[in-house]
């Protein structure tokens, strides 16, 4: 039994240490992300969103100009902000592509 309470003084003194703790999840919030924040890989599932919505019949008739300005509005800043990654990887499948 006196083993046990060795082994609870060691948690307690670990508890010491968790005092400090408040400050570091200050820090920590810092560090992570903002979870209402948007990325660019949310607004590219945003656009692919749009576009399988649309393509299913998702949308009124009176609905598609909205839509469809909005998709263009976004692919546009997609298209400046992005990185040209796709095209990278879209180089090499093309060339393999045009060789069928």
């Amino acid at each position: 039994m006196a083993t046990k309470k060795k082994t609870l003084k060691k948690p307690t003194k670990a508890k010491a240490p968790a005092t400090a703790s408040p400050q570091a999840p200050a820090n920590a919030q810092g560090q992570q992300p903002d979870p209402s924040a948007l990325s660019i890989g949310d607004l590219k599932n945003l656009a692919v969103t749009l576009d399988i919505a649309s393509t299913r019949g998702a949308f009124k008739a009176a609905e598609m100009a909205t839509v469809g300005f909005l998709y263009n509005k976004l692919s546009a800043f997609l298209a400046k902000v992005a990185p040209p990654e796709d095209k990278k990887e879209g180089e090499p499948t093309t060339a393999g592509t045009g060789g069928k």
